[in-house]
C-alpha cells in the first residue's frame, strides 16, 4: 500500500557501491519495526506491521538510517510516533484459530515415472510402496473439501503426485464430484494440478480447459539443463517429450492456465534466458522457486547459489519492469505476485496456509499439514475417516506463527514471507534468509519505480504527459 508522505527536508544521498551489494547491505535486518529503502525518486520507509510504504524526505531518512543503524528501538519508535505510524499492531501474538479446510491436494498418484535428482517426494512414493489413490478416497476428500461450504465461499482442489496423470480416471471423476459439489453448496471452486507433462494428451487439454484448470508443468530449463535434473528413470531425458506434449495444451488456453515452474539448484541459474525461452514457447506464466530441502541434500542451494540467483531474479526483474513500463504484459509470476502483495499491503503470520484452510491427503487418506508433509509424521494431521486432529493442528499454528521462530522476529521482511516455507525450515533452517530479504528489497524498490511510471498497472489513473 503507498501512501506518501509530506517530504521534510532536502534529498541527497551518497556513496555509490555496485547494485547487488549495496541491495545485500541495505536489506540485512536492524530493527524490526521498519525498514529505509532508497530509490531513484528518493528514500522510503516500510512500516513493517501492515506492510505500509511512505515516501519521506532526506531529514527523516538520515535520523532513521542513525536509528537503525545503531539500534536504537527507543529513537527509531520516537520518530514512528512523529510521523503518525504508531498503529495499534496489525499482528498479534494469538495463533490462528483452526479454520474449516477450504484447500487440499491429492497426492493422487504416489509414485512417478520420472526420477528426479532432488524430489522432495522421494522419487514421487514419499518414501514408502508406490500406490494409487482409489476413487472411494479422492470423492471423500471432496466431500470434507466442502463440508459445511457456503455460497460464495471460495474452495480450490488440487492434484499432486508422484505424477498425477498416471492416475486419470480418478483426477476425472474427482473433478466432475467436485463440480457437482459446489453447484449444491454455492461455493467457488477453482482446481489446479501439477504434472511433470509426460503423459498428457489432446484429451487431457480438452478437460482442462472445460473445467478451467490452472495447469503447473514442472520444467526446470531447457534442453539437456532440464534433462540432467529431471531424467526419466531410466536416465533418458525427458525434456523433449514434455515439450512434445505441451504444445498443444499451451495452445488450448483459453478458460485453463498452463505455468512453467522453474525448481532452481547450483545446475540451472541461467534465469533470465529460460524465462525468455518458456515465455515464447506461450506458457502463461513462469515462477522460479529455490531447491532448499532435499531427502538426500542433492541439488540443495548454498549461499554462494543464493547469491547468484538474487542477482538473475533482479536481472528477470528488470526485464519486467522495462515490459510494465512499456505497457506489454510479462509473465514472471515471482514479480507479478511480489507486485500485487506489496500493492495489497500483505502482511502474515505463516508463509501459507499449510495446516490450517489448506492440507495434504496421502493416497490412503492420511491428511497432513501440506503436500510436502505427506507420510511425514512432523505434519501429520488426522485422516479422512477421523476428520482433522483439532488439537494437533492447534499446536501447528501455535508453534509456527512468526512471533515464536527465530531469527524472524527482529526481520522486518516477517510479515511479507511469513517465516519461509514450514517444510524446508523443519527439515534444513533457514539458508535463504539473506536472498528472500534481498529480493524483497529490490521487490520494493521495483513498486516505487512502477508505481510512478506506470501506476495504472496497480489501477491508478495514467501520469500525466
Amino acid at each position: 500500500m503507498f501512501i506518501p508522505l509530506s517530504e521534510i527536508g532536502r534529498a541527497g544521498r551518497q556513496g555509490n557501491p555496485s547494485p547487488l551489494t549495496a541491495l545485500t547491505l541495505s536489506a540485512q535486518p536492524r530493527l524490526p519495526q521498519v525498514h529505509l529503502f532508497d530509490t531513484e525518486l528518493g528514500p522510503h520507509i516500510l512500516a513493517v506491521d501492515g506492510t505500509r510504504i511512505y515516501k519521506v524526505g532526506s531529514e527523516v531518512a538520515a535520523l532513521l538510517a542513525r536509528g537503525l543503524e545503531a539500534r536504537d528501538s527507543e529513537q527509531v519508535n520516537a520518530l514512528l510516533t512523529r510521523l503518525g505510524l504508531d498503529t495499534a499492531p496489525y499482528i498479534t501474538d494469538e495463533p490462528l484459530a483452526p479454520p474449516p479446510v477450504r484447500a487440499l491436494s491429492l497426492a493422487i498418484a504416489q509414485k512417478c515415472n520420472l526420477g528426479c535428482t532432488y524430489c522432495y517426494a522421494d522419487g514421487g512414493s514419499f518414501g514408502t510402496l508406490p500406490k494409487q489413490m482409489s476413487l472411494e478416497t479422492a470423492l471423500a476428500a471432496v466431500d470434507l473439501l466442502f463440508k459445511d461450504a457456503i455460497r460464495d465461499e471460495r474452495v480450490n482442489l488440487t492434484f499432486l503426485g508422484g505424477e498425477p496423470m498416471s492416475n486419470r480416471p480418478v483426477v476425472r471423476a474427482a473433478t466432475l464430484h467436485a463440480h457437482r459439489r459446489a453447484q449444491e453448496t454455492g461455493a467457488n471452486l477453482s482446481l489446479s494440478i501439477t504434472t511433470n507433462g509426460t503423459l498428457l494428451t489432446p484429451e487431457d487439454g480438452d478437460f482442462f480447459e472445460e473445467h478451467g484448470f490452472a495447469v503447473t508443468i514442472s520444467l526446470d530449463g531447457v534442453g539437456k539443463s532440464h534433462d540432467a535434473q529431471r531424467p526419466f528413470k531410466n536416465g533418458r531425458g525427458s525434456y523433449d517429450r514434455i515439450i512434445e506434449r505441451v504444445r498443444p495444451i499451451l495452445a488450448q488456453q483459453r478458460k485453463m492456465q498452463v505455468s512453467a515452474r522453474v525448481t532452481v539448484t547450483p545446475r540451472n541459474l541461467d534465469l533470465p534466458a529460460v524465462l525468455e525461452h518458456f515465455i515464447e514457447l506461450g506458457f502463461h506464466s513462469v515462477g522460479f522457486s529455490p531447491m532448499l530441502s532435499s531427502p538426500t541434500g542433492q541439488g540443495e542451494m548454498q549461499g554462494g547459489d543464493l547469491a547468484v540467483m538474487l542477482d538473475q531474479m533482479i536481472a528477470a526483474g528488470q526485464e519486467f519492469e522495462r515490459n510494465v513500463v512499456a505497457g506489454r504484459r510479462y509473465p514472471f509470476l515471482n514479480m507479478v505476485n511480489a507486485m500485487r502483495e506489496i500493492h495489497r499491503g500483505t502482511h502474515r503470520p505463516y508463509p501459507c496456509g499449510a495446516g490450517a484452510g489448506y492440507m495434504g491427503v496421502s493416497a490412503e487418506g492420511d491428511l497432513s499439514a501440506c503436500h510436502r508433509f505427506v507420510e511425514n509424521e512432523a505434519g501429520a494431521m488426522g485422516s479422512l475417516a477421523t476428520g482433522v486432529d483439532l488439537q494437533r493442528q492447534g499446536q501447528w499454528l501455535a508453534a509456527r506463527h512468526v512471533h515464536r521462530q527465530e531469527p524472524c522476529r527482529s526481520c522486518w521482511a516477517r510479515y511479507m514471507c511469513g517465516g519461509g516455507c514450514h517444510h524446508e525450515v523443519i527439515q534444513r533452517g533457514r539458508p535463504a534468509c539473506d536472498y528472500i530479504r534481498g529480493w524483497l528489497h529490490y521487490c520494493l524498490q521495483a513498486y516505487i519505480r512502477l508505481a510512478e511510471t506506470r501506476p495504472e498497472y496497480f489501477g491508478y489513473p495514467a501520469a500525466r504527459a
